[in-house]
């Protein structure tokens, strides 16, 4: 088996959640069946047991306080529209979650230690609804608006819901308002002075103390992402003294005295703990507030503190596999079987762009170039890429091409103007950052300019398709992934959030602003495209539907362009290993049939007999 084979076959771990009330009690997520499922780990005595096993995988689920109850999403092939299911702990049937609600996709869950439920929902009829549910009671709705919302968290003693809203028809800036389960409102926190101002807030969630209204909020008033505490009851603010670039969030620890700060910067992540508690009076004690918590460089993709007050963190980096790790200096979980190969190192690349200096990460196989280079860019777009380990770029490299990832205007990490600098010339803002670094890379040999790959998915998909047809002599071919190949019909198809950000992002409705959705279009430019372009999307996608990616296929078609498409029965990506490595091999085998002498090898790849069969789904 080939070492890129490996690293997507390797059991991985998620970064386990622990009951509140009973913290031997967690949860996890891992592939050790091919398919990421969830499953419950009880410290105490060491047992795991996988707790859902569904065709297309299960990722989106939580503990209840009492650690009694497993929660996961239950939507239909991978379509993200569904209920709330629930266990035993210890094993057992399924049941509802909530009786009576009715299925919708996802907005947020919060479970009180009582049995209270707060459920976020979202439906195309009814726009964000929020419900609460008590034990033996139906649920009941305490909000509903057209703009997209959701569930932020509930407080400790069950009495303040937070929730996140856009009402102000602004999709990447949220307020927050705090209501009483009864639905009635307590304090409103609006930082885009009702939408006028591109400032937004975060729930990151109330303080773990009964009591205890205060609220740690996420803001944007200093031009990035960084905490400070709110208590809606008293309307008081307090800032916190954190002095560290790039974007910070933080959690409580779980007595309420200290906080864990996660700190974004330039691709890498670290974290430290910041003291709220003050010193007892007559304490000579003076030291900082903010004290480092020591992880290796790369990223932590996520953090817990545990009630021993040591942390655990899900933490990789480009060049080495993921690990769950806890400061007490052990692997928290150790997966049984194989383990991932360990690929390359990311450097990084600043370039000189029309917006500002651009970020990039490169990776290159062993030897001299010029490469040929794949150019992998992100989705979101509201994303970036970091020093992370990442099994698609590394096959790449493994088969002698160079990866490039560039965190173009649009990307979180860089501060908040460099994030919002895409309104209404969408997807052509982010491709002028690309071409410069696709620039640098040229001038700098490591790219071979008649071999240059552009490939993404979701939002990357999207940029790879408007990026053929807008630079058409700049790419020798297309990879895109589950992408917007039609904005106007995929506008019309995508489930409702989606709609409220295209609105914002594109100012309007396709009916209000056509020009706008015309030019960011790739359907607008297919006739300019040169490079063979291969495409793979999910049947069942709610973010980026399929009749849209037909509808540019079919002009491809009609032109007799060099293409290939590959339809799966799944939504916005799979859960299953085999397929994920299926459409990897796909893509490696289209590269090396259509670039001259590229890479070092070409994979095993599959007839095109089988190819063609695997684009009917039954």
């Amino acid at each position: 088996m080939p070492d890129w084979e490996k690293r997507f076959r390797a059991p991985r771990i998620g970064l386990p959640e622990w009951a509140e009330y009973a913290p031997d009690r967690s949860l996890f997520v891992s592939n050790a069946t091919g398919t990421f499922e969830l499953y419950t780990w009880d410290r105490a005595t060491g047992t795991q047991r996988q707790a859902t096993d569904r065709p297309h995988g299960t990722t989106d689920g939580t503990l209840s306080p009492d650690g009694e109850w497993v929660w996961w999403f239950s939507d239909t092939d991978g379509d993200e529209f569904g209920v709330w299911m629930r266990q035993p702990f210890a094993g057992g049937p399924d049941e509802p979650a909530v009786p009576g609600l009715a299925p919708s996709y996802p907005g947020g869950l919060a479970i009180s230690r009582d049995g209270t439920v707060v459920v976020g929902c979202s439906t195309d009829e009814d726009g964000s609804t929020v419900h609460v549910a008590r034990p033996g009671r139906p649920p009941v709705e305490i909000y509903r608006h057209r703009e997209s919302a959701g569930v932020g968290d509930l407080s400790h003693d069950g009495s303040l819901i937070a929730i996140e809203h856009t009402e102000h028809g602004d999709a990447m800036h949220s307020a927050i308002r705090v209501v009483r389960p009864d639905g009635t409102t307590v304090a409103e926190l609006d930082d885009t002075n009702g939408g006028t101002e591109e400032l937004g807030l975060s729930v990151m969630g109330f303080a773990p103390v009964d009591g205890d209204s205060r609220l740690l909020v996420g803001h944007q008033r200093r031009g990035r992402w960084e905490p400070m505490i709110w208590d809606p009851l008293t309307g008081g603010e307090t800032a916190l003294e954190i002095d560290l670039p790039g974007d910070v969030g933080a959690d409580w620890y779980p007595d309420g005295s200290a906080l864990l700060v996660e700190h974004e910067y330039q691709a890498r992540s670290e974290l430290w703990r910041y003291e709220l508690a003050t010193p007892p009076a007559g304490s000579d004690a003076q030291g900082a507030p903010l004290t480092r918590v020591e992880t290796p460089a790369g990223t932590v993709s996520g953090a817990t503190a545990r009630p021993d007050g040591t942390v655990e963190f899900l933490w990789s980096s480009a060049a080495q596999p993921p690990e769950v790790r806890s400061t007490a200096g052990t692997v928290v979980l150790d997966p049984p079987g194989m383990k991932a190969p360990g690929s390359v190192p990311v450097t990084d690349a600043w370039v000189d762009g029309p917006g500002g200096r651009i970020h990039a990460l490169v990776q290159q196989p062993p030897g001299t170039g010029p490469f040929p280079t794949v150019f992998e860019i992100h989705g979101g777009p509201t994303w970036h890429d970091s020093d992370a380990f990442a099994s698609s770029p590394a096959a790449w490299v493994d088969h002698g091409f160079a990866v490039v990832r560039v965190n173009y205007r649009g990307s979180t990490g860089y501060g908040r103007a460099w994030t919002d600098a895409l309104k209404h010339r969408v997807g052509l803002i982010e491709l002028e950052d690309i071409a410069a670094v696709r620039e640098w890379a040229i001038a700098s040999g490591l790219a071979d300019p008649q071999r240059l790959v552009l490939a993404g998915g979701s939002w990357g998909g999207y940029l790879t398709l408007l990026g053929l047809g807008t630079q058409p002599d700049a790419w020798a071919l297309g990879l895109a992934a589950v992408p917007v190949a039609d904005y106007v019909t995929a506008y019309h198809d995508e489930m409702e959030a989606l709609k409220a950000m295209d609105r914002t992002l594109l100012g309007g409705t396709p009916e209000e602003v056509p020009e706008r959705f015309e030019a960011s279009s790739p359907l607008t430019y297919v006739d300019a495209v040169r490079a063979p372009v291969y495409i793979s999307a999910g049947v069942n996608d709610p973010r980026c539907p399929i009749q849209q990616v037909e509808n540019y296929v079919q002009r491809l078609e009609k032109r007799g362009h060099p293409h290939e498409v590959y339809r799966y029965d799944a939504g916005h990506g799979s859960l299953v290993v085999e397929e994920r490595i299926k459409q990897v091999r796909l893509e490696l085998d289209f590269a090396h049939r259509h670039l001259t002498g590229a890479g070092a090898g070409a994979p095993e790849s599959e007839s095109s007999e089988e190819v063609e069969s695997s684009e009917r789904v039954e």
